[in-house]
């Protein structure tokens, strides 16, 4: 299995933002029936990849797109943030996802923390960053603990956006 990480070009950035939104809306048709808002608003996907520090790979497995994941780097506190991680319908449950983990791992060795954050509807995900890449629950949001951040997506109707995950690994 040969993973690598490319670089979005700008002219990548639609299908990109199409191919997320496609592996997302599974869980949330899964949880929540079909919906008439997007699994997560163009704004914020758009936001993430644009954000200052931020670097935004298409995940390739044999020369195939079979993925992308936006990652913000910090250089002074190198506490780096996963921003946006996901593998395309068909080609999940496959050991991808770990493996491209491990390569964002090996492409980023200086780092002392990565962070994310997950909906909570996403059993999945967290079996996935907890059991399979060693993150830990560090804080659970939610309508009586709300987040900052968490708020401000509530502008944009995202699914799920009242109970979030905060995960980390050291």
């Amino acid at each position: 299995m040969i993973i690598r990480l490319i670089p979005i070009k700008e002219t990548e950035k639609e299908k990109f933002i199409k191919d997320l939104q496609s592996a997302f809306e599974v869980a949330v048709i899964k949880e929540y029936g079909k919906q008439d808002e997007e699994a997560i608003p163009r704004k914020d996907i758009e936001d993430s990849i644009n954000a200052k520090g931020v670097e935004t790979f298409n995940i390739s497995l044999n020369n195939e797109i079979v993925g992308g994941v936006a990652i913000a780097i910090n250089e002074k506190t190198l506490h780096n943030s996963l921003e946006l991680f996901f593998i395309k319908e068909n080609y999940q449950s496959k050991g991808i996802g770990l493996s491209v983990w491990k390569a964002i791992e090996e492409k980023y060795p200086n780092t002392k923390v990565w962070e994310t954050v997950t909906p909570y509807f996403e059993k999945r995900n967290i079996h996935f960053y907890v059991n399979r890449c060693g993150f830990k629950i560090v804080e659970f949001f939610n309508p009586y603990h709300k987040d900052d951040n968490i708020d401000n997506m509530q502008e944009n109707n995202t699914i799920g956006q009242d109970y979030f995950l905060d995960l980390k690994k050291k």
